[in-house]
């Protein structure tokens, strides 16, 4: 399985807005359709055979992507791509596997950054309630590193239970839209040993559990370092 396929961790069955949407991102992403000539209700509507109905909600699922700009009089201009919404998990389906993995690599040092100080917080303000819960996930993962894809999830909670104690509502938000990104990435990533992951997670807990910050942040710097080798070796390159 590709890794695009992978992130596309998503319902198969697609209406005729989300699959012309489909075809039109690939074939700007392919350069194959320009700001200047972006295409309109009408053109969607000829090209594809469908009626304008449909060509309207193609382009407004575009819009709500930040793929296109529709401005008063319904005339569409491409955005950049640098401005599109990469936290939807829709985006998976349409993009090109190097695309996909530009954007884990992406992630990764997004977690460089704000993970570590995420638990460094979460040490500073932790309940005995959110230490017993990723005590729980901690058992569990040491039960499951022989299911990838049972401890995938186990392992994503974990790191939210750290995120929600650090009581941030906007961090908490960040890292929670991107847990598509999160999933696609720790399938890479949990191609390594989950034994030593399970290790990891042991010495981010002991910090937490200890209330240390500095030594929460860290063994958080450590683990999430620690996946680039991994992510390398896919060729992802962080």
């Amino acid at each position: 399985m590709s890794r695009r396929q992978e992130a596309a961790d998503v319902v198969k069955v697609r209406t005729l807005p989300v699959q012309v949407a489909a075809r039109l991102t690939r074939r700007i992403v392919n350069g194959e359709i320009e700001e200047s000539r972006a295409p309109s209700e009408l053109d969607i509507s000829r090209e594809f055979g469908v009626s304008r109905v449909v060509a309207r909600e193609t382009l407004k699922i575009l819009a709500s992507l930040d793929i296109v700009d529709i401005a008063q009089g319904r005339r569409v201009t491409v955005r950049p791509q640098a401005e599109w919404d990469y936290l939807s998990p829709l985006l998976a389906e349409w993009l090109p596997e190097e695309h996909v993995d530009g954007l884990l690599r992406e992630l990764h040092q997004m977690r460089e950054l704000l993970e570590p100080e995420l638990a460094a917080m979460a040490a500073a303000a932790i309940s005995d309630e959110t230490l017993a819960r990723l005590r729980d996930a901690l058992d569990r993962m040491a039960s499951l590193e022989s299911d990838p894809e049972a401890y995938l999830e186990v392992d994503h909670e974990f790191h939210m239970e750290i995120c929600r104690a650090a009581d941030n509502r906007i961090l908490d938000r960040i890292m929670y839209s991107a847990r598509w990104l999160g999933t696609a990435s720790r399938r890479v990533t949990n191609q390594g040993s989950l034994p030593n992951a399970t290790r990891d997670h042991a010495l981010v807990y002991r910090a937490l559990e200890s209330r240390d910050p500095d030594a929460a942040r860290a063994a958080m710097r450590t683990h999430v370092q620690g996946n680039a080798p991994l992510l390398a070796r896919s060729g992802i390159r962080s």
